[in-house]
């Protein structure tokens, strides 16, 4: 796949996951991210104990890295070489710890007056919660994203990091917006985003819904007017199914189930009569599907046009047969970890990626880095062993 990005020169000096992230999403497009990290390494390599656990290679693929102490003289001056050449520079900082560094973006933007200066934070770098910690299931709580997703009588976070990936990806599309406007200015911008802000902007539908019906929605209300529900067969299988508003897919599901007799429930004659009595109705489809097991039920389903699927598992996920004709899973290059990987999610004219680069161990590109600046190249020459 070509890379739409080559060319393209990043430091990133993120840490967890939402920087790293950022890094990564740019990298997948065929950016040259160098990762500086300190001499201990980004925190999250240890997550799991050792230095290179499963979540730092989740988001540090396709990038090299260079072990770098900002507090020392010689590492700053290599850190400043690469910053006056890079067209972008990442960093996941609490507010104030970047200018403590030496990386404060009117000290880069000095060197550099082209540079992409993206400050991912938790809160924003000014007001009242400037200064306090913040982690996904903060942020997700404080934007309102958990109201509108969990049982309130039941709740729980969900699985993923959403809100730490979800802001990385916020901050790539801002870099390059960025990126763009420069063709036509020729000079470089502070791209800001908080987690806070991201995770209010990814809950846009709701926070409409609010401003236009002066109600605060729940987490029942996407459910019930999308009339999705997920449902146990008798294998102990879940298949999810969505009926939306289009009332072929009711009459299918009726269709599927052999069951006229629902559609002669005055309950569930019409979309909003469905709307109003969701529960009854899902008690209802819960006594059907219990008798079947999924794999009937996904034949049934499927010859009835129903939109559905069943709740697979990661390792189902990577078997299924539409995923394996996308061939959305790809190997690793150079594996020090795990030897398969998630592709980049965007085709080009058709063409996938069909390989990513292992997350680098730490310092992995350290002497190759110092040596080609030592030698007077403008920015760290990729060497074959690299570029492979």
């Amino acid at each position: 796949m070509k890379s739409v990005l080559s060319g393209i020169r990043i430091v990133e000096q993120g840490t967890f996951i939402t920087g790293p992230c950022a890094g990564m999403m740019l990298a997948d497009l065929g950016a040259d991210v160098v990762k500086v990290e300190s001499p201990t390494g980004d925190p999250y390599r240890s997550y799991q104990g050792g230095q290179f656990s499963p979540h730092f290679q989740a988001y540090n693929r396709n990038k090299r890295s260079i072990a770098l102490d900002m507090n020392a003289q010689p590492d700053r001056v290599l850190f400043d070489d690469l910053v006056r050449n890079a067209d972008v520079y990442i960093q996941n900082f609490r507010p104030g710890t970047a200018d403590r560094l030496g990386a404060g973006v009117q000290r880069l933007q000095a060197l550099n007056s082209k540079l992409i200066y993206c400050s991912i934070s938790g809160f924003g770098s000014t007001g009242p919660y400037a200064e306090r910690p913040s982690y996904d299931s903060v942020a997700q709580a404080l934007s309102g994203f958990l109201s509108v997703v969990v049982d309130p009588e039941r709740p729980r976070f969900l699985g993923p990091a959403l809100a730490d990936a979800i802001t990385g990806i916020y901050a790539a599309y801002g870099v390059l917006g960025a990126l763009f406007e420069r063709t036509r200015t020729g000079r470089g911008r502070l791209v800001e985003v908080s987690m806070l802000e991201a995770m209010a902007h990814f809950a846009v539908e709701p926070f409409a819904a609010f401003f236009a019906l002066n109600q605060a929605p729940t987490s029942r209300d996407r459910p019930r007017l999308a009339q999705a529900y997920i449902l146990r067969t008798a294998d102990e299988g879940l298949i999810a199914i969505h009926l939306s508003s289009l009332e072929k897919f009711w009459t299918g599901l009726l269709t599927a189930l052999q069951a006229q007799h629902l559609a002669a429930d005055p309950r569930f004659a019409t979309r909003q009569a469905r709307i109003e009595h969701y529960e009854a109705l899902g008690a209802e489809l819960d006594a059907l599907f219990s008798v079947q097991t999924s794999q009937h039920w996904a034949m049934r389903l499927g010859q009835n046009d129903v939109p559905f699927a069943p709740i697979n598992r990661i390792d189902e996920v990577i078997v299924d047969p539409q995923v394996q004709h996308l061939d959305l899973i790809v190997p690793v290059e150079g594996a020090h970890g795990g030897t398969r990987a998630v592709r980049p999610a965007v085709q080009f004219d058709g063409c996938r990626q069909a390989h990513v680069t292992t997350a680098p161990l730490l310092d992995e590109h350290g002497g190759v880095i110092r040596q080609s600046l030592a030698a007077g190249s403008d920015w760290p020459t990729l060497v074959e062993a690299e570029a492979e």
